[in-house]
């Protein structure tokens, strides 16, 4: 198969693991501390966000959330290259819960909870940083997008704590 398939399918795969996890709202492995509504960030928060985003995320998702070239077409052991998190990535199709379960628990456990199975390199970070940091990094990230982006994920992140409050 062609990289630009096995790329396109695994966006795919992303995309529906995001529908899947939407549907499932009520159950998986998001925790207590998850839900990041959406409200006004501190300049404390987002400095310690921006902090953390360059100690722990940079080295893989580029120091200005640039990602890593060629991010859309899997590398020599299969897995997607780290994504930007600016507005050209896909990091604001998905509500707040997932972003911070991705963080928190894995790309690889965090689909395999939702019973899709995509190699990730995504690692967990719930050991070295605290619910407070991740939820950081997030708002720091988040801050970055133009208005018109951040209302979009703002919508998502509404219609999944809708879902999850049913």
């Amino acid at each position: 198969m062609k990289p630009v398939y096995l790329a396109g399918s695994a966006v795919a795969i992303i995309a529906l693991a995001a529908v899947i996890y939407a549907a499932r709202a009520t159950t998986g492995p998001v925790s207590a501390g998850a839900s990041t509504s959406v409200s006004v960030v501190s300049d404390a928060t987002l400095a310690q966000g921006e902090t953390l985003y360059q100690e722990n995320c940079a080295s893989c998702h580029g120091r200005s959330l640039e990602g890593q070239p060629n991010w859309r077409e899997p590398d020599a052991d299969g897995r997607l290259p780290a994504p930007p998190h600016d507005e050209s990535g896909h990091t604001w199709h998905h509500p707040d819960s997932m972003l911070f379960d991705y963080t928190k628990f894995g790309g690889q456990a965090t689909l395999a909870a939702l019973g899709v199975e995509l190699e990730s390199g995504m690692p967990a970070f719930g050991e070295q940083l605290s619910d407070d940091q991740i939820r950081s990094i997030l708002d720091y990230i988040k801050s970055t997008w133009p208005a018109r982006v951040r209302a979009a994920q703002a919508e998502r992140t509404r219609a999944d704590e809708e879902a999850r409050n049913q």
